[in-house]
């Protein structure tokens, strides 16, 4: 790691300090920060375009006077800042962190309060946060909400979901920054547990794109002891205005100085592919915290899970309408010939995961509880140690490893956080036990205690918690419908992947636009990896299910490219085994393609219509290509100029065929071969609603290309 700080200026003359600049390195972004008739305010500029015009900062305070006005600059301290680091794992081997910083102190007159606003200016954005020195005057406090603006330049088409305290499983909207009010209603879709709070109201990580081109991204980073922050539209003015989760009371934050609030984040380019390279919000993180991480894997993994999500099978072992854990005697009920994750079916999977090298097998539903889990806000509702009667956890925990395969083991919480606190060191020690280093928890429903959000401070707590707790075993965490990620995972990478967004299990629900994959690498994905559990290659829900008739709004070829294009180090084959035994030449690449990552390089992004990507798997010459595009399909003219030169390459082509459709044929698709050099170009075409993978293994052996041509 190379290390480098620069003071510039600093501890300037308290009076009369005027409007600090700051600029990016490499120029292209200006930042202005002032105080203005006692109020903090700042605007930023990329290459002479305004991104966030004139807009003000600062906290109202309950039951005392606001940190927003009354301000004056006491002292102005900038500096600069380079680094190269390491992630554990990532899309990339090394991330530069690189930035100038600027640091206002500013004085409340009246009280004599200070806060300080520390701006970091990046070339592909900035990061600002709120910070409260220990002093007299301000120890304790409760903010009762952020005042952060950002005053938008024009009428942006942005990428939204309905801001919600609850729930970030939307289906995004497309539309102007002045038609949000209008589709609100309508993008306000059944949860199970919702709390929307305003008709312009929005979540992070919101992506907007001007009319003159400008691709930005607000969202935040390093969320930490505080609540999660949305945006609240002035729709006359188009500014978006922070707005942080309350908790059961209202309140949005309790505060012990010193403190600081996460980073605002806004990124911006020119280039669509450069929003997506980002690390600002990974560099905006603290460093591990964990000397040996040698216990951190990427993983990749199937389960008995569709099967459930479809309708096809239950998680649950009888039909009794209620249940009372350690009262109800599971040995003497009726089970309802349903249940999936029973030993011999489990078996399978196992078998499944080591024929074709499969790190771990995710099971749900073998732990006694699940008759009555859902819609009860039941405290004791699962206690993640006793499995049903069906389900023998020794031996099959022992089988997989006979197998060189592991389970994953699942934690639903039904929401019932103070339940699964009061368990997790047990739980956590029942995994250690039966070999167990990975689990997917899960947060469904209303959150216990009643009142509580999924995204308040009280949550946001619990949710890093539990990842610091499962560090303790050498657990890594896997958290569904938890707040959505902020770069924590830089800090604490056992947190090797959440949901937060709609996931794949949405396309049994009645599906997802056939734009959704191009969009949430823009949003959902700024802040961290998704477990989006792709790879079905049975589309028809009905197929395993007649009753359910929804299907998944992608063709074949598409499901492989989603295993490059949406990034995570935790990648699911979600599908029923038996749906890839009649289609194994297109499952060799989910078993081909790598979980980390040398090197990404985005080849072609528009949000909402097309994203191609190539990736260096890690510590090899090979690379992995993938492009995932909406309902009007693209066409691709690549280079791969990336390649090492002079390096033959075999390149495998998985595409959608002529014919291919998502609606109408998504099963159609072709597979060729041929060798590629750096110097090599080839034109590709994603059906609609399609996409194409690529695997490019490098040649070792002059054998392995006899018969193939050039692509």
């Amino acid at each position: 790691m190379r290390r480098l700080q620069i003071l510039l200026v600093c501890l300037l003359a308290a009076a009369g300090l005027k409007a600090a600049e700051l600029k990016s390195p490499n120029g292209n972004l200006v930042l202005q920060a002032d105080v203005k008739d006692g109020y903090p305010v700042y605007r930023l500029d990329y290459k002479n375009r305004p991104v966030i015009k004139e807009s003000r900062l600062g906290l109202e305070v309950k039951n005392e006077k606001d940190l927003r006005s009354g301000f004056r600059i006491a002292e102005v301290h900038t500096s600069a800042f380079d680094e190269t680091w390491q992630p554990v794992w990532g899309e990339v081997k090394d991330i530069r962190n690189h930035y100038n910083e600027l640091a206002l102190t500013l004085e409340q007159e009246e009280t004599g309060r200070t806060m300080i606003i520390r701006f970091r200016l990046y070339d592909d954005g900035v990061g600002f946060r709120y910070e409260f020195p220990q002093q007299p005057n301000l120890n304790y406090f409760v903010i009762k909400e952020e005042h952060t603006q950002f005053a938008m330049a024009g009428d942006h088409k942005a990428f939204w979901i309905p801001g919600d305290y609850d729930t970030q499983e939307y289906s995004t909207v497309t539309s102007k920054l002045s038609e949000i009010r209008g589709k609100m209603e309508a993008a306000i879709t059944p949860n199970s547990s919702q709390t929307p709070f305003s008709p312009t109201g929005v979540q992070t990580s919101l992506m907007m794109k001007s009319d003159d081109g400008l691709y930005i991204n607000i969202h935040e980073a390093a969320l930490v002891d505080y609540a999660c922050m949305h945006l609240n539209l002035d729709d006359k003015n188009r500014i978006f205005e922070s707005w942080l989760t309350p908790d059961a009371i209202g309140d949005k934050g309790y505060m012990q100085a010193p403190c600081h609030s996460p980073w605002r984040t806004v990124m911006v380019s020119d280039d669509a592919r450069e929003i997506l390279a980002s690390k600002l919000i990974l560099n905006l993180n603290d460093p591990c915290v964990y000397e040996d991480v040698s216990w951190i894997k990427p993983v990749k993994y199937i389960g008995v899970w569709w099967e459930m999500i479809t309708g096809k099978s239950s998680w649950a072992y009888t039909d009794l309408p209620a249940v009372k854990l350690g009262e109800t005697d599971y040995t003497q009920v009726k089970p309802n010939g349903k249940h999936a994750a029973h030993t011999e079916h489990v078996k399978k999977y196992i078998d499944f995961a080591a024929e074709h090298g499969f790190d771990q097998v995710l099971v749900e539903g073998w732990n006694i509880g699940w008759e009555d889990w859902f819609g009860k806000t039941k405290d004791y509702v699962f206690d993640f140690v006793t499995p049903y009667p069906d389900f023998d956890v020794q031996e099959l925990n022992q089988y997989a490893a006979s197998k060189g395969v592991k389970l994953m083991m699942h934690h639903e919480t039904s929401a019932s956080v103070r339940n699964y606190e009061r368990h997790l060191d047990t739980a956590y020690k029942f995994m250690v036990e039966n070999g167990y280093n990975a689990v997917k928890s899960g947060y469904v429903g209303n959150i216990i205690p009643r009142g509580e959000y999924h995204y308040g401070q009280w949550l946001v707590n619990h949710y890093l918690y539990a990842v610091k707790k499962a560090a303790d075993y050498k657990i890594m965490v896997n958290a569904h419908e938890a707040v959505r990620p902020t770069g924590l995972c830089r800090t604490y990478p056992n947190l090797i992947g959440n949901e937060s967004a709609r996931g794949t299990e949405y396309e049994a629900f009645g599906g997802s636009n056939p734009d959704h994959t191009t969009i949430l690498p823009f949003t959902r994905l700024m802040g961290g990896p998704m477990d989006y559990t792709p790879g079905i290659f049975e589309m028809r829900v009905s197929k395993a299910n007649p009753d359910n008739h929804s299907f998944v709004h992608s063709t074949l070829a598409r499901q492989l490219a989603l295993y490059v294009t949406m990034y995570s180090p935790l990648q699911m084959a979600a599908d029923m085994i038996e749906n890839y035994e009649p289609y194994m030449d297109a499952f060799q690449f989910i078993k081909d393609v790598a979980v980390d990552w040398e090197d990404s390089r985005y080849l072609e992004a528009e949000p909402g219509d097309y994203i191609t990507v190539a990736r260096k798997a890690k510590g090899t010459n090979n690379w992995f290509i993938g492009c995932t595009a909406d309902e009007n399909g693209h066409r691709s003219n690549l280079t791969f100029e990336y390649l090492e030169p002079g390096k033959k390459y075999i390149a495998t082509v998985y595409a959608d065929a002529k014919d291919a459709h998502y609606e109408h044929n998504p099963q159609a698709y072709t597979i060729r071969k041929g060798i590629l050099t750096n110097k090599s170009k080839l034109t590709l075409a994603a059906a609609p609603g399609g996409g194409y993978a690529i695997s490019v293994i490098e040649v070792t052996n002059p054998e392995e290309i006899k018969g193939l041509k050039k692509l």
